[in-house]
């Protein structure tokens, strides 16, 4: 097997010292111009890659940011991680992504692996029993990003307008003359789902109705439970005329559910997906969807990252941003229809 070039060979191929190869590849201390330009020539030459270790130690900067989701199979973070990547890259860092299975456990150990493999920042997304004392303390201790979950006022994060688009979407279906309406989504211990269930509730309250208590059906997790919980509901002698869902394993469970107890869409039930996923779009007839900007999402996470670990500017402990949602209006809704 090839030995691996260090900085040692760069410095003899490019005859300096050991202190002015290092100097001139690090763009520290003083160095003359035909010094870089004679140890960069030798570094091209050899091919030499820098140890990422031994750089972390001398830096203290390992140049990785951590990344925690509920779900790596969730469309709606693949396209989140996809844009916090490219943004993470272009400022020369890379991204370590894993999955907490929406387990508060694993997520803690999670942490402390990532923190072991000494990440220079962390990106935490939504996970059971969320605590904002958990983003406060690690954000004593490393820079801390939450992602569409609870945290500090001293803190920073992405917040999505949850509340606001479950509001417009039960609106929308109330107009169509629903009022009989599902809603499916994970968790009533996380941010999101305590959002989406207010909104829900919220646009019943503003035209002085009750939503049926047994039709909000939010789970700990989206993994399995869709299916059975549509068909259960779909089962009721005075069933639901439409389904609002997380547009994951829940949309797919509930149109599964919809098609195996012979209903159409939106003959027979009207449905909105919460996240405009492919399924959606290419499900027929196309799924009307509450939708926001997964890119943005995943820029501006990015962004509050690299903002505190600059220290050039003052740091983003504190900015809070919020994505606003939209319906986009499709084929699978109509007017109640009599069950």
């Amino acid at each position: 097997m090839k030995d691996r070039i260090t900085i040692r060979d760069v410095a003899r191929k490019a005859g300096v010292s050991l202190g002015t190869a290092s100097r001139a590849l690090n763009r520290t201390g003083r160095v003359s111009d035909a010094a870089i330009a004679a140890v960069e020539q030798a570094a091209r030459e050899l091919e030499y890659k820098p140890d990422p270790v031994a750089r972390s130690l001398r830096t203290r900067s390992s140049g990785v940011i951590g990344l925690l989701v509920s779900d790596l199979a969730n469309p709606l973070y693949a396209r989140i991680i996809t844009a916090t990547e490219a943004a993470l890259q272009a400022e020369g860092y890379s991204l370590l992504v894993a999955s907490t299975h929406n387990e508060r456990k694993r997520e803690d150990s999670l942490i402390e692996i990532f923190r072991g493999r000494r990440v220079d920042a962390l990106i935490l997304g939504p996970c059971e029993k969320e605590s904002a004392e958990l983003i406060e303390k690690l954000s004593r201790e490393i820079p801390v990003v939450a992602l569409d979950r609870d945290f500090g006022a001293s803190c920073a994060g992405i917040l999505v307008d949850h509340f606001s688009g479950a509001l417009q979407a039960t609106q929308y279906l109330l107009n169509l003359g629903h009022t009989r309406i599902a809603l499916l989504t994970p968790g009533t211990e996380l941010r999101t789902g305590k959002e989406r269930i207010a909104g829900f509730r919220k646009a019943f309250e503003d035209r002085n109705l009750e939503p049926e208590p047994a039709f909000i059906r939010a789970e700990h997790s989206a993994m399995q439970f869709a299916f059975a919980e549509a068909m259960s509901l779909l089962s009721y002698a005075e069933r639901p005329t439409a389904f609002i869902c997380l547009g994951t394993r829940i949309l797919s469970g509930a149109l599964q559910a919809i098609r195996h107890t012979g209903y159409s869409v939106p003959r027979d039930v009207s449905v909105i997906s919460i996240g405009d996923t492919d399924l959606s779009q290419l499900f027929s007839p196309t799924i009307t969807s509450l939708s926001w900007d997964l890119e943005v999402v995943g820029t501006c996470a990015a962004q509050l990252v690299l903002k505190q670990l600059d220290r050039q500017t003052a740091p983003a402990h504190n900015e809070r941003i919020v994505i606003k949602t939209q319906l986009i209006l499709r084929e699978s809704c109509g007017p109640a229809a009599p069950t």
